[in-house]
Parts: C-alpha cells; structure tokens; sequence
C-alpha cells in the first residue's frame, strides 16, 4: 500500500519563528496521520544566529543553503505533496517552482509575510524589474495558496491564484497557561519580539515616559539575549526567549501591545503577539494595522489605538481597572479558543490536503 509523502521546504529551521509556527508545530500531527514527512528548510541555524545579532553573513554558508535546497530538489519526483514556506530560492528567478508545475508535482505554498514586497517594492531596480512579480507567479502557478490573513489573500486572487485558503498563525494552548494573579500595585506592560523589531517598540517611548508619571509601571520585553532594551521612561527588562517557557513568561504580563507603523509590510502581518497575549488570558492594545483589526474587538478583549493619545487612553484604562483586565483577558482567551488553536488549523490543513491535493 502507497504510504503518502510530503516534503515541507519551510524557510527557516525550527528557531526561525516564521517556520516553526507554520510548519514544524504541524509535523506530530501529520505524522499521527501515518503520512511520510521530510522536512529541509532553506537557511540553516547558523545563518539565523548570525542574523538575531545582527552580525554579517557567511558568503560561504549562504551559497551551501542554495546548494542544499537544489540537491534535496532533485529528488522531488518521490514525493506526492511539495509544501512550501513562500518560495524554494529566495532572490532567485521562480525557475524552480516552473519545474516543479512541468513535473505534474506542483506544489503547495505557503505565507505569513507580505515578501512580495521583498521584490516589488525593492531599492534596487533591477530586483524590482526583473523579478517584482516573482511571488505573483509563484502563486498563480501553485495547486493551493495557503496565506496568514485577508490582505495576503487578497494579493494572491489579484496575482491569478485559483486556490487561495487562510490558515491563520496559530497557538498550541497547552503552552500558555491563564493568568491567575492579578493586582494593582506594579502593572506589567509586555511585548514579544526579535531584533529586528525593536522599532516598533521604540515609536512608543513617548507614551510610556507619560504614563511613567502617574502610575507604577514595568516594560517587560521578551527578546532575543544580549539585545539592549532601550530607555523607555520606565523600569525595564529584557527576558531572553526560550520556546519552551515562552507562554509561562507571556502570563506574567498585566497588559500586552502590539504597535505598528500603517505600512505594506506590516499589514502582511498574521497578529501572532496578539493571539499569544489572548491565549495567556491577558487583555491587549494594538495599532489598527492589518489583520490587528480582525483579532481585536474593540472593548470586549482589547483597544486598538491609532495614536499617542489613544495608547495613552487606553492603557490608563486598562491600568486603572483590574476588573476591565479580567474580562478582556477571558474574552481573549475564549476567541483564541475558537479560532486560533493548532488543532483547528490541522483540521482545516487535512481537509485541504483530501481535497485539493491527493
């Protein structure tokens, strides 16, 4: 009897948040389905460690990741699903996913990011030129277009993809346990991210240097070791990610943010930060960018606030008012719940594959 083969090509190993998310937090499950499952990500630990500390790259290490992906390539024909995490060589020609659709394999993919603006909005114009379209193609020409959010599926109806399906980025809830104390004497604000979202943070000092004030505050900031938290106005601290305590660290929070500039990039966004805060129980404030307007109600488990002034409203509020907390914070909970769980993207991701794909 024919055992059914999937070969995942996510873009990152299992430290690369974007490709552990995706792919490998799905792997137990297909594998529980008696399926066959390889697994070849493009970079290697070695590329994403020099790239969290913002350190150079290995010219040397770079061309082996292309290398290895062409030689796991070939031997593509073993398999009967080819899913893959937004592209087989970044900054290279689709000429790879071409040969892959003449084989009769095709191939499934797969995105949380807007990185069609990694072309089409490149500095560079030749990259611009010659391959702006590139992730336009590479949709158009796939068996399934699995995307994060709306505005992502809406680039890929607008680029001809025929199948277009969203898997929004999910939690496994069994890691996040529910907040349980809460109090009024220190208040922690919390956000999660990597280095090179620092940014994002920063275009909050202003609010938090206010609020510094009045009320006693601490910044929790959950971030690769070593980065500098920078001043903020008030008590700061850096907590060094670990996957497997990320949740336990999460509901120590009283209050988690999510901002963002209103730019292309961002509103390719899945919301992921905001869905960990709801799964740990707590209530959020967030910039209205993207998919942060579909997993924000409003009052009912968070705000979204579009400038200085509304973050600063709405984080008195929810400082000032224990109760407000608990009720958004269970109100977070329970939509992450219904539709944000690991379990319920697998059944939507088995319904796919007995569908559309074999």
């Amino acid at each position: 009897m024919h055992k059914t083969k999937i070969l995942f090509c996510p873009k990152y190993p299992k430290i690369g948040a974007s490709s552990r998310l995706r792919t490998y937090q799905f792997l137990p499950l297909w594998e529980k389905e008696g399926l066959e499952i390889k697994v070849s990500s493009f970079f290697n630990e070695k590329y994403l460690t020099r790239f969290y500390t913002e350190r150079k790259h290995s010219p040397l290490n770079v061309l082996g990741c292309y290398f290895r992906r062409f030689w796991v390539l070939l031997g593509a024909w073993k398999y009967d699903v080819i899913w893959i995490e937004k592209e087989l060589f970044p900054f290279l020609p689709s000429y790879a996913e071409w040969i892959l659709e003449k084989m009769g394999r095709g191939y499934v993919v797969d995105y949380d990011d807007a990185v069609f603006h990694n072309y089409d909005s490149h500095p560079n114009a030749l990259v611009r030129n010659w391959m702006g379209d590139k992730i336009a193609w590479v949709m158009r020409h796939s068996r399934l277009v699995c995307v994060g959010n709306a505005y992502l599926k809406e680039y890929a109806f607008k680029a001809g993809a025929m199948k277009v399906e969203i898997l929004p980025t999910v939690v496994d809830l069994k890691k996040y346990p529910l907040k349980r104390k809460f109090e009024n004497s220190l208040i922690r604000i919390g956000w999660v991210g990597s280095p090179t979202t620092m940014k994002y943070l920063n275009s909050l000092k202003v609010v938090f240097r206010k609020l510094g004030e009045s009320y006693n505050l601490e910044l929790l900031v959950i971030n690769a070791k070593g980065i500098e938290v920078p001043d903020m106005g008030i008590s700061s601290s850096l907590i060094p990610w670990s996957e497997e305590k990320e949740g336990e660290l999460i509901s120590s929070f009283d209050i988690g943010i999510m901002p963002l500039p209103d730019d292309d990039w961002e509103r390719g966004k899945c919301a992921y930060k905001l869905i960990q805060y709801m799964a740990c129980g707590l209530p959020v404030v967030a910039s209205p960018v993207g998919m942060n307007k579909e997993v924000v109600r409003e009052g009912w488990n968070g705000f979204l606030a579009n400038d200085v002034q509304d973050w600063e409203n709405s984080l008195v509020s929810l400082i000032k008012d224990v109760e407000l907390r608990k009720t958004m914070g269970q109100n977070g909970r329970q939509l992450v719940e219904e539709k944000y769980t690991v379990q319920r993207n697998f059944k939507l991701m088995r319904s796919l594959f007995e569908d559309h794909l074999y």
